[in-house]
């Protein structure tokens, strides 16, 4: 059908009886209104997932935002705010965020069906940054990072699974010589000498 009014007419021909009045044709196309507008209203909204509410989060945008923020040449905020925001130096973040965009693709920033870019890298590694330095829950990084909270939970454990791949092998070894001898002059320039893989101190005098 092409238009209301041929399907008016269809109707007409086809379903109502031609000797009903006017009044009986308007109660009825009435009542058919009614019930196609209330199947409407109880569809919901149908995203990727049935029942999901597609939300425009503008991804790209906030990327850039967070890009100038943090990581542009000259950002808004320091060496200072990073390391007391992120808990970590930025060059060390750095060369996480390298290392695990290269050995997972969940990483690499895709564009989806309809052709529109996804979370970059830096999105989903921030998000999981975020919740491991301040405990926050996965649903409170939508408002910066633009990350819903399933998501944010995925890239949460995909980082952590990455970090323990790629760096396991190098930091949860047993110390070498050159480990200790390191660690042991760390511990003098700060009043510990001779303390190695102590962890209660706080009594010590």
């Amino acid at each position: 059908m092409d238009s209301d009014d041929e399907f008016n007419q269809f109707v007409m021909n086809e379903v109502i009886d031609p000797s009903s009045s006017d009044d009986e044709n308007d109660l009825f196309f009435g009542a058919a209104n009614m019930i196609i507008e209330d199947s409407v209203n109880n569809l919901g909204r149908i995203g990727s997932v049935e029942g999901h509410a597609v939300i425009d989060r503008d991804r790209l945008l906030w990327h850039g935002l967070l890009y100038r923020d943090y990581f542009s040449e000259n950002p808004t905020f320091g060496a200072k705010t990073f390391r007391r925001r992120f808990r970590i130096r930025q060059h060390v973040f750095l060369r996480i965020i390298k290392a695990i965009e290269e050995h997972d693709d969940y990483f690499k920033q895709k564009r989806n069906a309809a052709g529109v870019l996804g979370l970059s890298c830096l999105q989903k590694v921030v998000a999981a940054f975020r919740m491991l330095a301040y405990g926050v829950p996965a649903d409170a990084l939508d408002k910066y990072i633009r990350i819903g909270e399933s998501t944010a939970l995925e890239a949460l454990r995909k980082f952590v699974s990455c970090v323990v791949e790629v760096f396991g092998s190098e930091y949860t070894r047993m110390p070498n010589e050159q480990d200790t001898t390191r660690l042991l002059a760390i511990g003098v320039s700060r009043g510990f000498t001779g303390m190695f893989e102590s962890i209660d101190c706080m009594h010590w005098t």
